[in-house]
């Protein structure tokens, strides 16, 4: 039996190995890729343990949502400072009882930062650090953060602590534990001064004209003051001449 021409077996190679180069794309076409990281930092905190003053408000204010949610939409990341449950159980007795509500959200976003930041990135960053509370009341609510190669310290004017132990360093939620309350100075600050609105120049003028006679007014009473005057003299005068 003659053997096949060398087109024809070229041919079938070629035939066979398009049929498998299609086989192989439709094949990666249809796998599914990795599922987005889905962030729920209280299921973080949860694991780890002992956040569960933390977690409750963080719960309480919903800021748990915002940061779940921001964390996944944020080309910039976050970063949270995790109070431990003896932190809290060291504060003084009544000190959050004592905060107003809107109080209690800053202090859970002063525990916040809208950045991803790594150890490393705490040695170059610039202060103050902004926080999720900055900016409101017309107020800083900034952290001041100073690091070396083995430690990372904290600062909020009142209180000063040291990061003990990283909880999540993986992109876009950094999660860094505390065993401090961070309360924002700010909370202890007068508020700043309502700026006094100056009166209008218009009004002013007017009621100095309300209460300032005109000058015509004044030559008017003068005149007629005067010719009263007058009148009075020339009676008394006629009345002395027909007595005598």
């Amino acid at each position: 039996m003659a053997a096949p021409p060398c087109s024809a077996v070229l041919l079938l190679s070629l035939a066979a190995l398009l049929l498998s180069t299609s086989a192989a794309k439709s094949s990666s076409a249809s796998a599914p890729g990795p599922a987005p990281e889905s962030i729920n930092i209280t299921g973080i905190l949860d694991k780890a343990g002992q956040y569960t003053y933390f977690i409750r408000l963080l719960n309480q204010n919903q800021a748990a949502i915002q940061i779940d949610i921001q964390s996944e939409t944020s080309t910039d990341g976050m970063t949270v400072f995790a109070p431990t449950d003896n932190a809290f159980n060291n504060l003084h007795a009544g000190t959050l009882n004592n905060l107003t509500s809107k109080q209690q959200i800053q202090l859970v976003q002063y525990h916040v930062c809208p950045k991803f930041y790594t150890s490393q990135s705490f040695e170059t960053v610039s202060n103050p650090v902004r926080t999720q509370a900055s900016g409101q009341d017309n107020r800083v609510f900034g952290l001041n953060i100073s690091a070396t190669a083995n430690q990372v310290n904290i600062s909020s004017g009142i209180v000063d602590v040291s990061i003990n132990n990283v909880i999540r360093k993986e992109f876009p939620l950094a999660i860094y534990e505390i065993d401090s309350v961070l309360i924002p100075s700010e909370f202890y600050e007068a508020p700043p001064p309502v700026p006094a609105v100056a009166p209008s120049p218009s009004r002013s003028h007017s009621r100095d004209a309300d209460i300032a006679p005109s000058t015509e007014d004044s030559r008017s009473s003068s005149a007629g003051k005067f010719g009263i005057g007058v009148f009075l003299s020339v009676i008394c005068l006629i009345g002395y001449a027909w007595v005598y």
